[in-house]
């Protein structure tokens, strides 16, 4: 299956567009002036580090994943300015139907809303366009900023995940939380708009 890459997504203030080789500067820039926030929610690799790719190799290698219709690398930027990225994975057709997404934001700009709104972009564009039934996100129960971002747009929790995911150097558990197409027939973003409003 395809995924229609590339694809560009915007809500307001909030566009979500591929990540490209040119983003290189900014990108490295803003990872650089989070590395300590985000440490605690990165994922590692159990056989330690080697040598990491190239930002290039990394575009690439997205790049790739997503024309196979495997991957949705996003960069997250807001007002035009790079801030975050968000990158659906594990894209999964035939019978499951189902993705994962994992994002992180620029601190500087962090409880804004915004990737609230990316998510729910994203989660519409996997049921609307790609017709996934069923998206997710795991998150470290420590990790409280996301965990809020899931109940903002009415996620299910499904519960805890032993030592589910290599992050911070360590085998670390994850709360499960997750949408169906089914439970958001009006669209993800649409019902997030509903309850900022009744909020």
């Amino acid at each position: 299956m395809s995924s229609g890459w590339p694809v560009e997504l915007v809500e307001g203030a909030v566009r979500l567009r591929p990540l490209r080789r040119r983003d290189g500067t900014a990108w490295r820039a803003v990872r650089a002036a989070n590395a300590s926030w985000l440490r605690p929610w990165e994922a590692t690799s159990p056989e330690g580090s080697g040598p990491a790719p190239t930002f290039a190799q990394m575009v690439r290698g997205f790049t790739r994943e997503a024309r196979a219709g495997r991957m949705l690398p996003f960069v997250v930027e807001l007002d035009g300015r790079l801030v975050g990225q968000i990158t659906v994975s594990g894209i999964t057709w035939g019978s499951l139907r189902s993705a994962h997404v994992g994002y992180w934001i620029d601190q500087r700009v962090a409880g804004r809303g915004t990737i609230p709104v990316a998510l729910a972009l994203v989660a519409d564009h996997c049921f609307r366009t790609l017709r996934l039934h069923r998206v997710e996100v795991n998150i470290r129960p420590e990790n409280s900023a996301s965990l809020r971002v899931a109940a903002k747009l009415g996620m299910r929790d499904e519960g805890l995940r032993e030592r589910y995911l290599h992050i911070d150097g360590s085998w670390r558990d994850h709360r499960t939380f997750a949408l169906t197409a089914e439970e958001v027939p009006e669209g993800v973003l649409a019902r997030y708009r509903t309850s900022r409003s009744r909020g």
